[in-house]
């Protein structure tokens, strides 16, 4: 215990939990109870030269990069089963920090949290590299080393989850990591940190540093000339920030940002499942979500029979104490932001920013943001413009599959997009049309994790998963050898 507060959760720098170097912390506020709940170590300048310092020293002189994919890959499995065995303990962390109803966390982020450490530490050992062989008796093949040191930024929005998503592909591949964690949700990555040197990392491979963003840790982080490479999720405007500031040192950089994606339903879908979808897709995690499915496009000659089904649906959705299994939709993840999603609702006023038809801010519970469900907006209504991260979903009525297409990619963003559709022809013509890293045919949110996960536009730059991770986390070199003895001076240059 730590004063009035549950625990203190320290930056995990070289294998040891520590204090910032001023003593300096700041709190984690549980949105449901709303008061802070833990203490957190806040990084300065000084504590993010510590941590990249560590992870740099453990990469040019430690074991990690040197011990090969298959001893690396049994320290990432044992972490994998160090998360199930905790996951009780790692599914509160991320409800009490951001308000996740605990019962999906536990059922599906700790175990996705689990099976991405155990994919990208099997992935990394089991896939091929090149090989060309030429006939004029040369051999080219192809290594893949660690890049170095990665700062790896994550969101507040599914915090073990991206966590592991970022950190288990560069250090399957031999990176060592410094994670910073979003300052609303900090404590999974400490209780991460703690696991992997139970797991048997060595220390420096894994740093943790708490803090804020601007004039703070993210931004010592992303700055910091001992940093080869940059992964951030979040919304875009700090993606810019970033890229600005890893263009000054020509880091490579991941960045997968914002969204506001649409969900096309046709006259022939099958409603039922299109319903069941589109409900997921825009009010999964209370609609904090980049890929969630905010604006729904339907055929005129079904729109009225899917708004009510759908409104029905999103209606039945209970909202409430996370710690609740009963609970579908929990708080917003903070004060702040549900200020801001109410400001989204404050201005439907029937006009042409649209009409509430269902949900909107609880009248009974002032933390909760109900199921809502917005029609008659125009097109460059804010609801339909913005991305509001919230349980917020337009429905908006269309003509043709071409006015459809449209106004799907009539927006900066282009992360992802949902079509339901019996016609295959229609669903493969519409997939290549829309623009976006992911469409979803007939689904919402299912993953390969070999597939390669990104956006276009103001939704990112990049991809990772599968072989796109590791050409992110490694640094390519092309070997090229003369096995023949037979080439001379004068084939210098020459293309195949």
């Amino acid at each position: 215990m730590t004063g009035q507060y549950e625990d203190f959760y320290g930056h995990v720098i070289d294998g040891k939990e520590t204090e910032s170097d001023d003593g300096r912390r700041f709190t984690s506020v549980d949105p449901w109870q709303g008061h802070a709940w833990a203490e957190i170590a806040e990084g300065g300048p000084t504590d993010t030269d510590r941590a990249v310092g560590a992870a740099r020293q453990a990469f040019d002189t430690g074991e990690w990069p040197r011990m090969g994919h298959a001893a690396r890959g049994r320290i990432l499995h044992r972490l994998a089963a160090l998360i199930e065995e905790h996951a009780a303990e790692l599914a509160t962390a991320d409800s009490r920090d951001m308000g996740r109803p605990h019962a999906q966390a536990l059922a599906k982020d700790v175990p996705r949290a689990a099976a991405n450490f155990r994919f990208f530490a099997d992935h990394a050992r089991l896939t091929a590299a090149e090989h060309l062989p030429a006939d004029n008796g040369t051999h080219v093949y192809t290594r893949y080393e660690p890049a170095g040191v990665v700062a790896a930024i994550a969101p507040w929005n599914f915090p073990l989850m991206l966590e592991s998503w970022k950190i288990a592909p560069a250090l399957a591949h031999g990176n060592t990591v410094v994670l910073k964690p979003a300052e609303q949700s900090p404590v999974s990555a400490t209780l991460l940190a703690r696991l992997a040197l139970e797991a048997g990392m060595p220390p420096g491979v894994l740093n943790v540093l708490h803090g804020h963003g601007p004039a703070a840790a993210g931004e010592f982080l992303v700055s910091h000339p001992g940093v080869d490479r940059i992964t951030f999720t979040g919304e875009s405007a700090t993606g810019r920030a970033i890229a600005r500031a890893a263009a000054d040192r020509l880091t490579p950089l991941s960045l997968e940002l914002g969204g506001k994606a649409a969900g096309l339903v046709f006259a022939d879908s099958d409603l039922d499942r299109a319903v069941t979808w589109s409900v997921t897709g825009a009010y999964l995690n209370a609609g904090q979500v980049c890929l969630a499915g905010s604006r729904i496009y339907v055929e005129r000659p079904v729109y009225h029979a899917f708004l009510e089904r759908f409104t029905a649906a999103a209606a039945a959705l209970r909202a409430g104490d996370p710690a609740d299994p009963g609970t579908d939709i929990g708080p917003l993840a903070s004060a702040e932001h549900h200020t801001k999603v109410r400001g989204f609702l404050d201005r439907l006023d029937g006009g042409p920013e649209g009409r509430l038809l269902a949900g909107g801010p609880d009248p009974d519970d002032p933390r909760l943001v109900r199921p809502t469900v917005v029609v008659d907006a125009a097109e460059e209504a804010a609801v339909l413009r913005q991305e509001i991260f919230g349980p917020v979903a337009t429905v908006v009525p269309f003509d043709t599959e071409e006015e459809a297409v449209a106004r799907a990619n009539g927006t900066p963003y282009g992360l992802n997009a949902m079509v339901f559709t019996e016609d295959l022809r229609r669903a493969h013509r519409t997939a290549g049309a829309l623009r976006g890293g992911t469409v979803w045919v007939n689904c919402f949110f299912v993953r390969d994790l070999r597939a390669p996960f990104g956006g276009v536009g103001a939704s990112g730059i990049g991809r990772e998963g599968g072989t796109h991770s590791r050409e992110f986390f490694t640094e390519p070199k092309a070997v090229v050898m003369d096995i023949a003895g037979a080439i001379g001076p004068e084939a210098t240059g020459a293309a195949r």
